[in-house]
């Protein structure tokens, strides 16, 4: 039984409606349970896109480091429980800590972690998973980057640093994490005026990246790719690449099956992966996804378990586009000749609500 409530209204997430849906929906819900605010639950409405890191190491952390359960529900994307996961393992947790529990609203744009969990299996938002699902551990990636590499803030237009661990630069993730085209659209998508259109956003800067302004065929990204299975690294034998990503999830967002073996929170990372070709073939090969997945059934597509993944560069890849990652919506430039590893993380510091038929 959770100690203490606490909503988080993400204003900005998506095409910002989570405000109205606090005020018109889950408002009502609670009234229906007899809560009341600062009673039953805190409510909490996000001013900056540091706001929940903010609220999670000020108000959620601390309490339970004291052992208090906390319950956590979101109205965000993923970006938000991106955001307490980072906030939670970049911080000391004390020896009573209980791990919070997550109910996420799906109010951003992907949603990929809601559309895995069977929260958006009805029209209801995921009040029906809040009233009905039940909580299980959420795993969790690490990424870690060459020393050079900088978390890209405020439309890319500013670099930060990533905080170090182990000596190196490292975020974590529940989701994804990507190189080539599918960081590339997050990334170029990810602005005020993109995100207006809510998730059509990917398919509109997807047409741009497949069909350059100059007629000219769609970027060939150059660099190593390993996998690793068990302990060993294995390299890939191209060099060049058009869609890179490893991901927990079966769904980017509504319909799109990027991996359709991957069961919710089942903790296996699933890699997929093809090389350069026209923008037309690309397109056909990632409308199939929309096909209950069966994208995975081109023989050009790579599709498999992995326990890791490397990237390497080299010189060869001048322009800092093309060495954009994408971890959950997080976007980072790796240095020219640097690298990325993405490994599964061992700490268990998050539970999150699924729909009841998936817990």
């Amino acid at each position: 039984m959770a100690s203490a409530r606490h909503v988080v209204v993400s204003t900005a997430s998506g095409t910002g409606q989570a405000q109205k849906f606090y005020e018109t929906q889950l408002t009502d819900t609670f009234k229906s349970l007899g809560f009341k605010e600062d009673e039953h639950f805190f409510v909490h409405l996000t001013k900056s896109e540091d706001t929940i890191t903010e609220l999670t190491r000020d108000v959620f952390l601390p309490a339970a480091n004291k052992g208090a359960v906390l319950s956590i529900i979101l109205l965000s994307g993923d970006g938000g429980v991106v955001d307490i996961i980072n906030a939670i393992l970049t911080s000391s947790r004390g020896p009573d800590f209980a791990c919070p529990e997550i109910t996420l609203l799906p109010l951003g744009t992907g949603n990929a972690l809601a559309n895995s969990l069977g929260v958006t299996a009805d029209d209801s938002m995921g009040l029906t998973t809040l009233m009905q699902g039940k909580s299980r551990p959420l795993p969790i990636l690490r990424t870690t980057f060459s020393p050079g590499s900088r978390l890209l803030v405020h439309e890319g237009s500013e670099e930060a640093e990533l905080h170090s661990y182990n000596g190196k630069p490292t975020i974590w993730g529940a989701v994804v994490c990507s190189w080539g085209m599918h960081a590339s659209l997050v990334a170029d998508s990810d602005t005020t005026e993109y995100r207006k259109h809510g998730v059509e956003r990917f398919q509109m800067a997807a047409k741009a990246a497949l069909y350059p302004e100059d007629g000219s065929s769609p970027h060939k990204y150059r660099g190593r790719v390993s996998v690793l299975r068990g302990s060993e690294w294995y390299e890939l034998d191209e060099k060049e690449h058009a869609y890179v990503l490893a991901t927990f999830v079966s769904n980017l967002e509504k319909g799109f099956t990027i991996s359709p073996a991957s069961k919710p929170l089942d903790g296996k990372l699933r890699l997929i992966h093809f090389g350069p070709m026209s923008g037309d073939e690309v397109m056909k090969v990632m409308t199939k996804a929309y096909d209950q997945g069966k994208h995975i059934e081109d023989e050009r597509v790579r599709y498999e378990e992995i326990d890791g993944l490397r990237i390497s560069f080299d010189d060869s890849e001048e322009d800092g586009r093309w060495r954009r990652i994408c971890v959950d919506g997080k976007i980072i430039r790796v240095e020219k000749g640097g690298w990325v590893e993405v490994t599964k993380e061992d700490a268990h510091v998050l539970d999150i609500v699924c729909g009841a038929e998936h817990a």
